[in-house]
């Protein structure tokens, strides 16, 4: 799967893992030491999350149902939380800076195929 910024045409990840089970949401990027660049999990049904035992920094992008950047959270360090974001319906975690990198912001339109 691959994620990309269809406002701004480009590509934030294209190794894309999907968290949809109550138990891969909640285990989410534990096992993880790293998220490299082109990789991300998509959490769906998502609207929160947290970093707690992480070992690495990301970016989050909440997204509502159409693909929408409804929320951005650059460089979320380990131990941290999000606050619910109730418009958001996934929510996609990739290596910190791609926010930065691609210019990717709230607003923009993200596809997920």
């Amino acid at each position: 799967m691959k994620v990309i910024n269809t406002s701004k045409n480009t590509l934030l990840a294209d190794n894309v893992k999907r968290a949809d089970t109550f138990l891969s949401r909640l285990v989410g990027l534990l096992n993880r030491s790293s998220l490299n660049k082109g990789e991300a999990l998509v959490l769906t049904p998502s609207n929160s999350i947290h970093s707690f035992f992480m070992r690495f920094t990301i970016d989050a992008i909440f997204i509502d149902k159409d693909g929408k950047i409804v929320k951005a959270l650059p460089s979320l360090k380990p131990f941290r939380f999000s606050l619910p974001c109730f418009n958001s319906y996934s929510v996609i975690e990739l290596p910190e800076n791609t926010l930065k990198l691609t210019r990717t912001q709230v607003g923009d339109i993200v596809k997920i195929s």
